[in-house]
């Protein structure tokens, strides 16, 4: 990889902090409503998943979905807008914070019903394999969705037909408040991937150069025509499950110790470190991140609502 390539990580890790950080202020302002799970802590995940794929890799996630649409492609400003529920948006201020997606960037969305994506992306994959294509579709879940029925349908099909799709589980420690010892058999989630012959791997992702390097492993195996590929990426959410979680379930010097290992700042360090940038030149990529926020808040506060007759549009698809 350039160093372009290693900058432009730095930036889009930052740009998703940035605007999380404003949407947790926006929200508490009262000019977003609904739910708002926001990705602050987990930057690592989607950033180093997403830097690797190709234009034909389908890309499918979760509720918790803002940070992967910017890796996907949306801009601050279409992202920022969809939030505030604004016209300009990328869901065109009908989906909100859970459903972002865009299918000319090959982005299937985030889907507010935990699990129900996982066989949507196994058919995403089945169309791909039917016609010949080399795509591979990354689908990306928590580990609350491995415990329910969609997770054991869509891995079971997925190696019956060797589909071409990379499972990624964000393991971020809690489903919703519940800890995954509490609700899961294994506490290695990976190993679930084991009772459907699926190759599998558990790596750190709070490094995005580590999630990177088993990014590119997972989807070369796949794309090789091997079948399916099982990630497991341990990772932690810094904020609550949603703004409206008050958090009694973890303590408070659990979060710090997390924070510690703040995922930003591993990169920050590793960049300093192998003389891939100066300081300088992160300062600056962070001035860069500042406005470009300032500018999508800007612009998503004056862009205009969904005019009433936007209640019946992109219900049915154009045939």
């Amino acid at each position: 990889m350039q160093k372009k390539g290693y900058l432009d990580i730095y930036y889009q890790m930052v740009l998703i902090r940035r605007v999380e950080e404003r949407a947790a202020e926006l929200y508490q302002q009262g000019k977003i409503g609904g739910f708002l799970h926001l990705y602050i802590g987990q930057e690592a995940v989607s950033t180093g998943l997403i830097s690797v794929r190709k234009p034909q890799d389908r890309l499918i996630t979760a509720y918790r979905d803002h940070g992967v649409a910017i890796n996907a492609g949306i801009s601050a400003r279409q992202v920022m807008a969809e939030l505030l529920g604004k016209a300009t948006g990328v869901s065109h201020g009908k989906g909100g914070s859970m459903h972002m997606a865009d299918v000319d960037k090959n982005y299937w969305g985030g889907h507010a019903v935990v699990g129900a994506h996982l066989p949507i992306a196994a058919g995403l994959a089945l169309g791909d394999q039917y016609q010949d294509k080399d795509g591979v579709t990354i689908c990306m879940f928590g580990d609350g969705a491995t415990n329910i029925g969609f997770f054991h349908e869509a891995l079971n099909l997925s190696k019956v037909w060797n589909l071409p799709v990379l499972w990624v589980c964000e393991n971020n420690q809690y489903g919703m408040g519940t800890a995954v010892d509490r609700a899961s058999a294994v506490i290695e989630i990976r190993q679930k991937a084991v009772g459907y012959n699926i190759p599998n791997e558990r790596v750190d992702g709070m490094n995005v150069l580590t999630v990177r390097k088993a990014a590119e492993k997972a989807i070369a195996h796949i794309r090789s025509g091997q079948g399916p590929y099982f990630l497991e990426v341990v990772t932690y959410r810094f904020r609550g499950h949603s703004m409206g979680d008050p958090e009694r379930y973890r303590q408070k010097e659990e979060v710090e110790k997390w924070q510690e290992e703040d995922p930003i700042g591993i990169y920050h360090r590793e960049l300093l470190k192998e003389k891939i940038a100066s300081k300088e030149e992160l300062d600056d990529l962070e001035m860069k991140v500042e406005a470009e926020v300032q500018d999508a808040v800007e612009f998503a506060e004056a862009s205009p609502e969904p005019a009433p007759e936007e209640l019946f549009t992109h219900i049915y698809a154009d045939s």
